[in-house]
């Protein structure tokens, strides 16, 4: 089935992560540092009204990961587990998605916080967070509940030699 043909990128990430290892696993983890989300100036009109939000969904691709693993040993554990049990970028179509905190607009530029991204990765699209439907904290999160490490930042294992 190939229906992807109009999936384009629509903006850039900006960060302060140039390479993999070192860079915070998830947006929880990020501290604080901040980044840009630069979107085609033809999405200018597409922005009206974020500023009503504290956080966003950004949606990218993770076009410097290595290829597909149907197994992998995630950040936060030190057995392996079946890729979509886990958040590994190593997945057959490398999505993305992170949490950040909205700081500000300029235009078609984005002013966030909480970035956890390589410098650079394309943009697919952003989503407004939302608590009633996005906030769900009494559920269970399978291996994750009893994880055997605690990694907070990536040390490149999933990266190989693509173009870090």
């Amino acid at each position: 089935m190939h229906f992807l043909q109009d999936i384009k990128a629509i903006g850039t990430l900006y960060s302060p992560y140039e390479t993999a290892a070192g860079t915070p696993i998830q947006s929880a983890y990020a501290g604080g540092a901040e980044g840009r989300v630069v979107l085609e100036s033809a999405y200018e009109r597409a922005l009206d009204d974020i500023e009503e939000f504290e956080r966003l969904w950004l949606i990218y691709w993770m076009d410097r990961v290595g290829p597909f693993r149907p197994k992998v040993m995630p950040y936060r554990d030190d057995r392996e587990h079946g890729l979509f049990a886990t958040r590994s970028p190593t997945r057959p179509n490398p999505i993305g998605m992170s949490v950040v905190r909205l700081l500000g607009r300029e235009g078609c530029t984005l002013y966030v916080a909480d970035i956890d991204v390589l410098d650079r990765t394309p943009l697919l699209d952003l989503k407004p967070y939302v608590p009633e439907f996005d906030a769900r904290p009494v559920s269970r999160a399978g291996w994750f509940d009893s994880a055997g490490v605690d990694r907070r930042q990536a040390d490149g294992r999933f990266h190989g030699s693509q173009k870090e």
